[in-house]
C-alpha cells in the first residue's frame, strides 16, 4: 500500500497522539507482559511501540513496509532516548524476517485492515510469538471520550470517516475476523468490541 509518510505521520501526531499512551497502558494491563521482545507491526511513526517502551523494559522492534515511515520512526526513537531498546525493521507482515517464537508481545493498531491476506498475516504473527506470549491487534481508540474527540477532527477531514470505521470494526466484522483466525490455525484468541474499538487478543500456550 502506497502512503504519503509525512501526511500519515502528521495525522498521527495531530489527531491520534493522545490514544497511544492510553492503549499502551491497556495492553500492559491485559497481557501483563513488560519484559522480553515486542513487535509493533505496521508501526508508522512508531507511536504505539514507543509508548510501550516508555513504560516497560521491552526490547521493541518497530516494523513497517515503508522505509519512509521507518526513517521518521528512527527520529522519534532518538528524540525519546530509546536507541538502546528500540529498533526499526523493514518488511512485509505476510513474510516477516524474524525467527520462530522470537517475540513476547505483538501489537498492531490500524494496520490489519490493510493486510492483503489476513489469514497469512495472522499465521506469521502466531509463528513469531513466543510460548507464553500474547498479541493485541485491532483498531482501538483507548476510550469513548478519546474516540469522540478524534471523530470530530476526522469528520472535518473526511465526512465518510465514521462509515469507514464501522466497515473495519463494526459488529459484522467480528465473525469475519474469527473465521480468518481459525483458518490461520489459531485457536486461543478473543475478539472484544466496544464503543472504543475492536481488539483481537491472541495467546500462545505450550
Amino acid at each position: 500500500m502506497e502512503i504519503n509518510a509525512l501526511e500519515f505521520d502528521r495525522l498521527a501526531r495531530e489527531v491520534f497522539a493522545p490514544v497511544y499512551p492510553v492503549l499502551a497502558e491497556q495492553i500492559i494491563s491485559r497481557t501483563g507482559i513488560t519484559r522480553g521482545g515486542c513487535l509493533d507491526i505496521g508501526c508508522g511513526g512508531g507511536y504505539l511501540g514507543l509508548a510501550l517502551a516508555q513504560i516497560t523494559d521491552l526490547e521493541t522492534i518497530l516494523f513497517d513496509e515503508s522505509q519512509d515511515m521507518l526513517n521518521l520512526a528512527q527520529g522519534y526513537i532518538s528524540q525519546n532516548g530509546l536507541d538502546s531498546r528500540v529498533k526499526t525493521l523493514l518488511g512485509d507482515v505476510h513474510d516477516m524476517p524474524l525467527e520462530d517464537e522470537s517475540v513476547n508481545l505483538v501489537v498492531s493498531r490500524g494496520s490489519m485492515f490493510f493486510w492483503e491476506n489476513r489469514v497469512q498475516a495472522f499465521r506469521e504473527v502466531y509463528r513469531v510469538l513466543a510460548v507464553g506470549g500474547a498479541g493485541m491487534i485491532g483498531g482501538g481508540f483507548g476510550n469513548a471520550e478519546l474516540l469522540r474527540e478524534i471523530e470530530i477532527k476526522m469528520l472535518k477531514k473526511d465526512p465518510e470517516w465514521k462509515e469507514k470505521r464501522q466497515q473495519r470494526i463494526g459488529q459484522t466484522k467480528v465473525e469475519e475476523y474469527r473465521k480468518e483466525l481459525e483458518q490461520a490455525g489459531i485457536s486461543s484468541f478473543e475478539i472484544t468490541r466496544d464503543e472504543a474499538g475492536l481488539w483481537i487478543t491472541i495467546s500462545k500456550t505450550a
